[in-house]
């Protein structure tokens, strides 16, 4: 008898459809079962309040969590950046597949980069993180540059731009990456310069604990460098205490000779909004073996930015 199409949980949004049908055929192949997509709305995509006012933290993960508690979806597909650091015991991060490219990018008019926006310019981004780094680096570079906070889907948020109201906004290029829109990138912003949200750019695929079966064939997608990497990121946004809609960037980077990774360094920030104040600190060490390890990483630079006052820049609850 054939057995039936796995379930896989996805929001409705062209990104969100488009990343789960990747991962949807990853699963075919490797299970050799069908699988088939059930759109389900989160109160993230209904709200029209900015990330901040809502809580950010699980907003866009909530629903599909429900679903599987539920059993009315086998499996579920998250951008990891919007999951909360707290893993319930009833769910298993099944897989946390290879990266895609971390960084943010400028969409701006007129093809301009960063630096050639002319002063005054209106950036939008939905996230108090990217105002943070963005500000900060208008100011040390004499620049002047008006940060606005907007939401919407990516279709939305380059239409302020071609439509004049914005001159340029900053979305993440791994989602650009995955429906096909790179080529309207102005400028990749160099993490050096802005760092992304811890997990950005990897997914997440959640099931039920319970179902071992399907927690081993969804870990045939988990790629162990990502998963060290975002552990630490997401170990050092824990520590801090900060939700997802917080001014916190981290990035985990594994450094080698070519030949084998060796280290891995952590880097985070955090800072005000209008980029007056940051926090901004790495620390290096050997390659993590075990989820502790990666985590234990993290946790030590967050007692190191939390040291340097970083608990006053969050704007989120005193530590």
């Amino acid at each position: 008898m054939t057995e039936r199409a796995l379930r896989l949980g996805t929001r409705r949004s062209k990104l969100a459809m488009a990343q789960s049908g990747q991962v949807a055929e990853a699963v075919r192949r490797l299970s050799g079962r069908a699988v088939e997509l059930v759109e389900i709305t989160t109160y993230g995509d209904v709200s029209r309040e900015h990330l901040a006012q809502i809580g950010g933290t699980g907003v866009f993960v909530a629903a599909l969590r429900e679903a599987l508690a539920r059993g009315e979806v086998d499996f579920a597909v998250h951008s990891l950046k919007d999951l909360p650091t707290t893993q319930p015991d009833e769910l298993a991060l099944a897989a946390v597949p290879k990266r895609e490219d971390p960084r943010d990018v400028l969409i701006a008019r007129d093809g301009l980069s960063f630096e050639r926006l002319p002063n005054g310019a209106r950036i939008g981004t939905g996230s108090p993180r990217r105002m943070a780094q963005l500000n900060a680096y208008a100011r040390t570079h004499g620049l002047t540059i008006e940060t606005v906070p907007i939401r919407g889907n990516v279709d939305t948020r380059i239409g302020f731009v071609r439509n004049g109201e914005l001159d340029a906004v900053v979305l993440a290029a791994a989602g650009l990456n995955r429906i096909g829109r790179t080529d309207e990138v102005t400028d990749f912003l160099s993490v050096d310069f802005v760092l992304p949200a811890p997990g950005q750019g990897a997914l997440a695929i959640e099931c039920s604990a319970s179902d071992a079966d399907l927690v081993a064939t969804l870990a045939g997608l988990d790629d162990p460098h990502t998963r060290v990497a975002v552990t630490a990121e997401r170990s050092l946004l824990a520590a801090l205490e900060a939700g997802c809609s917080a001014p916190v960037g981290a990035l985990a980077d594994l450094l080698g000779d070519g030949q084998e990774f060796t280290e891995m360094r952590l880097r985070g920030v955090v800072g005000t909004t209008d980029g007056s104040s940051l926090v901004q600190l790495s620390t290096t060490g050997p390659v993590p073996t075990s989820h502790d390890d990666a985590a234990a990483l993290g946790r030590e630079l967050a007692d190191e930015m939390l040291a340097k006052g970083a608990a006053g820049l969050m704007g989120e609850r005193a530590l």
